[in-house]
Parts: C-alpha cells; sequence; structure tokens
C-alpha cells in the first residue's frame, strides 16, 4: 500500500494512511525462492502494466492502483520489492540526498539483486514512511525503513505493518505476522499452495480488504495473482513471455471471473466506480467517441458538479495512464511535484489528447469553484506542453498562478515552478 504526497520540507516523501495492510514475505528453502503478498486497500481497480526490456532498464511488471505508483513489482532477473504501510515519520532521520523521482521504480530497472539494490541505497536517504522489503532469486532478502535496515538471517522474512525493529524486542502486535511466522516455521517445503494457504489466512474483508494476491517464484520468474481473496481462480503470468509481448496496462479484475462481492466493494465508492465505468465504456466503444458522447450530455444534462467532477476524473486517469507508457512504466512524477516532473516533455498519445479536450470543456463551465477552475488551467497547461504547445501552456499556467488565494497550494506551487521554466 503505497501513497506518495509531497511536502514542503522534503520534495520527496511517501507517506501512508494509518491502516493495518498488507503482508509481504519472502522465504527460500531447499533451492526454491518465492514472495508472497496480500495487497491490502479501501479501493479496488487495481492495475498490473508490462515494462519491456530497453537499453536503460531492465524488464519487469508492476502492480498498484489506478494512481499508477507500483505498490508491488518484479523486474526480469526476479528482483522484487513490496511497501507496507507505516506512520514512520522519515523527516526525524534527517534525510539529506533524496532520490529525484520514484527510487524504487529506478531500483528496479537497474539492479538485478539485493546487494546491489544496496549499493545503490547507498547512495540516497531514504526518505519514505513506508516499509519495504526487497528479496531477489539468489535467497537474500532486507527489510527497510527510514531507520532501520534488517536483512534475512534465517530462510524468511516478513513485513507487515509495524516497525521491523520491534521484532528483536518482541514489542509488535500483529495477527496476520504471526500466522505466517507460524506456517512458515513449519515448512518442510515452498511452493504455490503453500504460499496460497498463508495469503488466504491472512486475507482482510470489509472496508480494508485484500484487493489482489500474488505469489512470485523468483527463480523462473512467474507470478500467480489471486484477485479480492477468491483462491479458486489463479491467473499465471510467465514474466519473460509477458515482456515479449510488450508494453501494456491492464486491470487485474479483468483476468477474474465476475464476482458480486467484489462489484458491491467498488460502488462503495460512487466516485470512483463513475470514472472506472467511464474508462470501461473507452475501452469497449472506443476514446473519442465515448468522451464526445458524454460532452454532449452534459450539455442536454442539468448543471452538475458530481457529472464535471467524473469527467475530471476521467481526464486525469488518461493522463496518468498516457505518461505511464511514456515512461516505460514510470509514474507520473509531476502530479505528486517530484522535481523530475518539472521537465518539458513533448509525446504523442491520443489519451493526451482526449483529456485535453476535457479539460477544455470543464472550463469553459460555469459555477465552478475558482481553485477547482485554477486547476483545471494548470491541467490543462500542462497537457499543451506535452503536446508541443508552449505557448499556450504559458498562458494557462499565468491564469492557473495569478492568485494564491483562489488556487489549490500544489496547483499553484507546480504552476509557479512551471512559469519559471517557462
Amino acid at each position: 500500500m503505497k501513497k506518495i504526497i509531497t511536502l514542503a520540507v522534503i520534495a520527496i516523501s511517501t507517506l501512508f494512511k494509518p491502516s493495518q495492510a498488507c503482508t509481504v514475505i519472502s522465504c527460500a528453502l531447499k533451492g526454491e525462492v518465492f514472495a508472497a503478498a496480500n495487497e491490502d486497500d479501501y479501493m479496488g481497480f487495481a492495475r498490473m502494466w508490462f515494462n519491456p526490456k530497453t537499453a536503460e532498464r531492465y524488464g519487469s511488471v508492476c502492480f498498484g492502483l489506478p494512481d499508477l505508483q507500483a505498490q508491488a513489482a518484479m523486474n526480469e532477473y526476479g528482483l522484487f520489492y513490496d511497501f507496507t504501510a507505516q506512520n514512520i515519520d522519515p523527516a526525524k532521520y534527517h534525510p539529506k540526498n533524496i532520490y529525484k523521482g520514484d527510487l524504487f521504480f529506478e531500483i528496479l530497472g537497474k539492479c538485478k539483486t539485493v546487494k546491489e539494490a544496496l549499493a545503490y541505497l547507498e547512495k540516497y536517504d531514504y526518505a519514505i514512511s513506508s516499509q519495504v522489503l526487497i528479496a531477489d532469486a539468489l535467497g537474500n532478502s532486507i527489510i527497510i525503513n527510514a531507520g532501520t535496515k534488517l536483512p534475512k538471517s534465517g530462510y524468511y522474512q516478513i513485513n507487515t505493518n509495524f516497525d521491523i525493529s520491534k521484532v528483536k524486542i518482541k514489542t509488535y502486535s500483529c495477527r496476520r505476522y504471526d500466522i505466517s511466522e507460524e506456517m512458515l516455521k513449519a515448512a518442510k517445503t515452498i511452493n504455490v499452495p503453500f504460499f496460497r494457504d498463508i495469503l488466504n489466512r491472512t486475507r482482510q474483508e470489509g472496508k480494508l480488504s485484500t484487493i489482489y494476491s500474488n505469489i512470485y517464484d523468483l527463480k523462473r520468474g512467474i507470478i500467480t495473482v489471486y484477485h479480492f481473496h477468491d483462491f479458486e481462480h489463479p491467473y499465471v503470468i510467465d514474466l519473460r513471455k509477458e515482456l515479449a509481448k510488450g508494453y501494456r496496462l491492464e486491470k487485474i479484475s479483468d483476468h477474474f471471473p465476475a464476482s458480486f462481492a467484489y462489484e458491491q466493494f467498488l460502488m462503495s465508492d460512487k466516485p470512483m466506480y463513475r470514472k472506472e465505468m467511464i474508462l470501461d465504456e473507452i475501452n469497449q466503444k472506443g476514446l473519442l467517441p465515448t468522451i464526445n458522447l458524454y460532452f454532449d450530455l452534459g450539455k442536454k444534462m442539468p448543471k452538475d458538479s458530481t457529472f464535471n467532477g467524473t469527467l475530471l476524473e476521467v481526464g486525469i486517469q488518461l493522463v496518468k495512464d498516457g505518461y505511464n507508457k511514456h515512461a516505460q512504466g514510470g509514474i507520473w512524477e509531476y502530479w505528486f511535484a517530484m522535481p523530475g516532473g518539472f521537465k518539458i516533455e513533448n509525446f504523442n498519445d491520443e489519451r493526451i489528447n482526449a483529456a485535453a479536450a476535457i479539460f477544455d470543456y470543464l472550463g469553459t463551465e460555469k459555477g465552478i469553484d475558482p481553485k477547482l477552475k485554477n486547476f483545471i488551467y494548470e491541467l490543462s497547461a500542462y497537457v499543451r506542453l506535452i503536446q508541443g504547445n508552449q505557448t499556450q501552456a504559458k498562458e494557462y499556467y499565468a491564469i492557473a498562478a495569478a492568485s494564491s488565494a483562489d488556487a489549490w497550494p500544489i496547483s499553484f506551487t507546480r504552476s509557479k515552478k512551471m512559469l519559471a521554466i517557462l
């Protein structure tokens, strides 16, 4: 469970909602090397995206939510990582040398082993409030947070939602950790059914629910995926074969039978549900026909801020999706105000063009709150930059940054920074 929120004092920091979420395991026994994880959250619509090898990066697959932050990932050499939510404040460790982007996605593309990942981490301070487990195909693993690095000392390692330094002094309380450890201690052999049993016993249900569960055979590059605590229908990924098919971004749920329980879970977040339904319609009927249909509906319907809000979320998701492909699987760094996101980039993607049309449509709507209106101008400016229209981008950024009182702080800050660059 990973959320990036930009702070004023630390340009790049990863903060998590205080919740009991996610169980991550690594284990090497009798020549077999596995990792496994339950990914727990309050929302569904999880994605996976395949990032083929390039001259600069190793091939990989990432798993995450619609914001396209990689909650978990594995590269073609079996290097794996996954995060758990914590309440650790990295600021108290006074990080100074902070990576100007998504550090662990960079490690995924540049490193083959835990040893190489640790050498990479020596260059940068760990300015992240979450706790990560890194494992490799050699059987090595380590759990890291802002104040602790704990290498695996036996044949297994477990990462749940407490500071791993508390394991030695036995001051933690986590049943998911205990259940996992009891089963791992008794293991004679390890395989997919064994880890499926652990994940089944440590899954969560309710508002905070296990969205997907993965078992990684790190030596063979095989990933077994289960969806929404349904352990009867596995989806198996042979990573090397899938990477050979090229980049793609998919909903995990598309590979599983329909589930009434999952559908009810999704509908509890109505704004997200409406956005995702439009995205599904785009996939079925085409991008521009669907967008134009909703523009027509908007003109005929009574003014509805919910309708406009849904269209805005669709536009933002289209930018995230388009940028993910452009960045070879990386997140839209500008959205999180990462330093690496403030560079002028041009690329062609029909999703960016559709997002620009949505932002233009919303920019002409009357009665929108001034702060929201200026946020829309900022987004319009950014997509104009991608399209290569710096003149119009500068005009829109100037509108968005005209008054701090009439702008959301993050939008105002991004706009001012881009104006200084332009």
